[in-house]
């Protein structure tokens, strides 16, 4: 009786042990971006942003929403600099799990010699579904954006880019994944 209790507790701390065990996460992605009339914050622009890309967790779109503020000071490197204050995130990947992140910190220059916008912003994985319950860890994007069309003001309307995401990820079963016959 105690072998088969001990049996049983090794199990299932190892199964615990798997699904703890945080890896690496490498995506590329590309998409657009577009300012919403939704105000996440007052004194902010929310923007809108959706992508598509691929990965270490396979195929993904995602789509966030995040609240920018002007009036940063402008960097020695480029001219104007802004801060992304507030947003979160949602990853749906081609198994029907989804993965959310919540915005922790972020920040942009806009190159006026390219003229190109720099953006990195950092993220908190805060769970998700399938595959991805109970998922942990940290994301960063980089990316960097072109104007397509501009408003009367001269203000960019629609944006393009191309960029990544890199960091960990816990909580997920490579078992989990392997049954599902994707990575």
């Amino acid at each position: 009786m105690k072998y088969m209790a001990t049996v049983a507790l090794m199990l299932t701390l190892g199964v615990t042990g798997v699904y703890a065990q945080a890896r690496p996460v490498k995506m590329t992605f590309s998409g657009t971006n577009v300012a919403t009339t939704i105000n996440l914050r007052p004194g902010t622009i929310t923007d809108e942003h959706q992508s598509a890309g691929r990965g270490s967790l396979g195929a993904f779109t995602f789509r966030e929403l995040h609240a920018d503020q002007g009036g940063a000071p402008a960097s020695p490197t480029c001219g104007p600099h802004f801060l992304v204050v507030a947003g979160a995130g949602v990853f749906h990947f081609e198994d029907g799990s989804l993965l959310s992140v919540e915005i922790t910190e972020g920040d942009g220059c806009v190159d006026l010699t390219v003229p190109v916008a720099l953006l990195t912003v950092k993220y908190q994985i805060t769970g998700g579904t399938g595959r991805f319950e109970g998922a942990s860890g940290e994301l960063t994007m980089t990316e960097a954006q072109v104007a397509v069309l501009r408003n009367a003001a001269g203000m960019p309307a629609l944006l393009m880019f191309t960029g990544e995401f890199e960091g960990t990820i816990a909580g997920v079963a490579k078992e989990r994944e392997n049954r599902d016959g994707r990575q």
